[in-house]
């Protein structure tokens, strides 16, 4: 996911020594993270062996395969890989690299939070849940903890359908409303959508035990931006039903979407169309007639009126997105 090396887990490693530890090579196997991948997040965020064999070949020890799976964990339930990094160099059980105990002394500006006090601020299960005013004012001060808390809380006991539509849409428009009113105000969009998307991306990850083997997949129409409501049907459907899902993301070409079709073979397709300028329904007829059939769902207010390829359904809601990719289940 973050190999970026362009080498291959298969180039030649040196042998596994007989001394303490793991090489390179039994990490790989055993954590299922490719070797490239292992070096990459030695060099980007210091993640790797902490001894070295009598022969001078870099070893991996208990501790160091404890930060590494926390690391894997993390990255694979959506979380950025800086940030993975940075709370698994922290996780309990484990002591900090020697280069990372110097950036701990107090006012060091590459402080890490503890794990204990990252726990004591992360939002608690039972937080009730907010309205829309709580969260309009957290998001209108910039309060980025206060903003989490909420989504957090509402996600965890109301679900992501409830939360969408009677949290997130109501304060988008009162949000819209004031930059409408005053000309300003795009820092608290930004927050607010770079917020949520995270809380979303956190509950979309793979499940342990898929219902089905073949996933869904969502994209944007070709040039199309919004990607907040995609990550949320992505959330929804992985929460409530345990479905796979595999987001493509913005302005997604559609020759790219049918290439991902044929590669995935999914169950359903899901494409979004916010602006108009991205809502010409004629491209969906170049995508694939798979075997076994993918449904295909579109939904936004993009879309235009008609012209709808046969066999595609557009769903005028995230719940109604939601019940329709389920009922293709079955029963």
């Amino acid at each position: 996911m973050d190999d970026e090396s362009g080498r291959r887990g298969t180039e030649s490693e040196p042998p596994e020594e007989a001394s303490p530890g793991f090489g390179i090579g039994a990490v790989a196997r055993r954590l299922g993270v490719p070797a490239p991948t292992l070096r990459t997040w030695n060099l980007r965020y210091g993640i790797g062996p902490s001894h070295r064999s009598p022969g001078g070949h870099r070893r991996y020890d208990a501790a160091d395969l404890v930060r590494l799976e926390e690391m894997s964990r993390l990255v694979k339930a959506g979380v950025p890989p800086a940030e993975a990094a940075r709370s698994a160099l922290r996780h309990p059980g484990t002591a900090a690299p020697p280069e990372e105990r110097a950036a701990q002394a107090p006012g060091h500006p590459g402080t890490v939070v503890p794990a204990q006090e990252r726990a004591a601020q992360a939002p608690p299960r039972d937080t009730a849940v907010p309205g829309v005013t709580a969260l309009s004012r957290a998001v209108l001060n910039l309060d980025d903890h206060a903003v989490t808390a909420c989504l957090h809380a509402a996600l965890d006991r109301q679900g992501v359908v409830w939360t969408w539509e009677r949290l997130v849409q109501p304060v988008f428009a009162a949000i819209t409303r004031r930059q409408e009113r005053s000309g300003a105000g795009i820092e608290i969009e930004h927050l607010f959508s770079e917020r949520l998307l995270s809380a979303l991306i956190r509950r979309s990850a793979r499940p342990e035990r898929p219902v089905h083997p073949r996933p869904v997949l969502l994209a944007c129409a070709e040039e199309e931006q919004h990607t907040l409501p995609v990550h949320a049907l992505a959330a929804a459907l992985t929460t409530a039903y345990r479905l796979e899902t595999r987001v493509l993301g913005a302005r997604t070409p559609y020759a790219a979407l049918a290439e991902a079709m044929r590669r995935v073979g999914p169950l359903a397709v899901f494409v979004w169309s916010q602006v108009g300028t991205t809502g010409d329904p004629a491209p969906l007829r170049s995508l694939p007639a798979l075997r076994p059939a993918s449904r295909i769902f579109v939904g936004g207010p993009g879309w235009w009126d008609g012209g709808l390829p046969p066999g595609v359904t557009r769903v005028a809601s995230l719940r109604e997105a939601q019940a329709r990719i389920r009922a293709v289940l079955g029963p």
